[in-house]
């Protein structure tokens, strides 16, 4: 280890430890998730000014400080699936019943798959305002590389059926799927717990002893994993300081100024589709503005840490602290937003690569006959990502094989994939949120008084319904 990577390491200590102080003296968690937001833009920032991109020294020193950024994340993966399996039966137990289940998945689902249709039209028209197109794009060795990976990759993605895509939620070996094996398992694990809801609720009267016990025990491990929840999300600031570090300190711009158009015409996008979902919110009743403050830092978190699934405890906790969501409705909507109508990554991503590519394959983006299967096949294969893995990459390797397009021109935008990812990950996060809270409302059960408290938020505290 040089010397310029121990006072790297130096300096990002001496950050954890001004964001340990903020904690100890009671700085609202949000101001410290910004602090770490804030710090980690900077610092990264004066590593690429001071050693230039690509340098090893920044390569060294990112190795140690992923310690922090992805030992956090995953932490986070870690208490996802205890999370997920003890909220949802607990909500069936609270339910009594499979009705209120059934509407609570439908609802979820159905607001994720028609935000994602929306989605994949503003993406097609930001793409037109913009003049998107695949023409004169240059590939480098990184980007051929990238490219070769994607078509190798293609005949996974067309052995794929819609059928296909529903057995994959299937938990044919539950256990297994707790492990997380398979890009599927928390919808399997989902569908697992409401079966041991379903059956505890049927020998409630039967059994009212057995089903006593079961639902004590069930209380106690909901206590102990909100607990394990909590100590997590307190590490939160310094997981975003050393994401953001990262990020900042490892991007190459050049290549984010050749791409300006793509890059601003994605954001452009993103935030359009970020204002739809307020007015979604707004529409069901709900105080858009008052919405969109008190889901910043889970959106800030999504934003840095590029993982739909490793926020599900930060989105389920937001959900129901600051959005008055019961527990069992966020964390359906938590579940299955990172996994199926991702509306960044499975939306608008896909639909701005088919409509760049269309005119090099003599097609006018503009044509009705194009656009109508586009939107259709996005709408269908939304369903799929989770299925084959790999978030926006593989959304795009099914509708561009789907649409016969040569999926290896996708590869020409690995250089700003991270920037773009980013933003596409919060959006993501956001249209789970807005599926929770659009089903709770419409079903009256949002707490009122929790969502229009205007007090600081303090995520990373105790859980009252713990």
């Amino acid at each position: 280890m040089t010397m310029s990577v121990i006072f790297n390491l130096a300096i990002f200590i001496a950050l954890i430890y001004f964001l340990y102080k903020l904690q100890a003296k009671y700085v609202p968690f949000t101001k410290r998730v910004f602090a770490g937001l804030g710090l980690g833009v900077v610092f990264g920032g004066l590593l690429q000014l001071f050693y230039g991109a690509g340098s090893d020294i920044i390569a060294t020193s990112i190795d140690y400080f992923d310690i922090v950024g992805k030992g956090y994340v995953k932490l986070l993966q870690m208490i996802i699936i205890p999370l997920v399996m003890v909220s949802i039966i607990s909500a069936i137990l609270k339910l009594n019943g499979g009705t209120s289940v059934g509407k609570i998945s439908a609802m979820s689902i159905g607001v994720l798959v028609i935000t994602t249709m929306i989605a994949a039209l503003v993406g097609i028209a930001w793409s037109l305002l913009f003049g998107l197109s695949a023409d004169g794009l240059t590939a480098g060795a990184a980007e051929v590389a990238r490219g070769q990976s994607l078509e190798v990759n293609l005949g996974r993605v067309e052995s794929l059926s819609f059928a296909n895509m529903i057995l994959e939620f299937i938990p044919a070996n539950p256990f297994l799927d707790m492990t997380g094996s398979r890009k599927t398992s928390t919808i399997a694990v989902v569908i697992f717990s409401i079966f041991i809801g379903l059956a505890a609720t049927g020998i409630s009267t039967k059994k009212p002893e057995i089903y006593a016990s079961f639902e004590h025990f069930i209380k106690v491990a909901q206590a102990i994993v909100m607990r394990i929840v909590t100590m997590v999300l307190r590490l939160t600031p310094y997981g975003v300081l050393a994401l953001m570090t990262k990020v900042i300190s490892g991007s190459n711009y050049a290549d984010i100024v050749n791409l300006a158009n793509f890059v601003f015409a994605s954001y452009g996008a993103l935030i359009t589709m970020f204002v739809i979902h307020l007015l979604i919110i707004s529409l069901v009743g709900l105080n858009p503005i008052r919405h969109l403050k008190k889901i910043i830092p889970v959106l800030t978190f999504a934003f840095t840490s590029r993982s739909s699934a490793a926020t599900i405890p930060l989105n389920v906790r937001t959900q129901e602290q600051a959005l008055g969501v019961p527990s069992g409705i966020a964390n359906f909507a938590a579940s299955f937003g990172a996994t199926i109508g991702q509306n960044g990554c499975a939306g608008i991503y896909p639909a701005m690569l088919a409509v760049m590519i269309a005119p090099t394959m003599g097609i006018n983006p503009l044509d009705i006959g194009f656009l109508v299967p586009l939107i259709a096949i996005i709408t269908i294969s939304s369903f799929g990502v989770a299925g084959i893995g790999g978030g926006a990459t593989f959304a795009a390797l099914i509708v561009l094989s789907a649409m016969d397009f040569p999926v290896a021109l996708a590869g020409l935008l690995i250089s700003i994939e991270p920037l773009i990812d980013m933003g596409r990950t919060a959006l993501n996060v956001s249209g789970s949120i807005t599926a929770g809270s659009v089903t709770s409302k419409l079903m009256g059960e949002t707490d009122m008084t929790v969502f229009n408290d205007d007090k600081p938020l303090n995520l990373d505290g105790e859980d009252a319904t713990a």
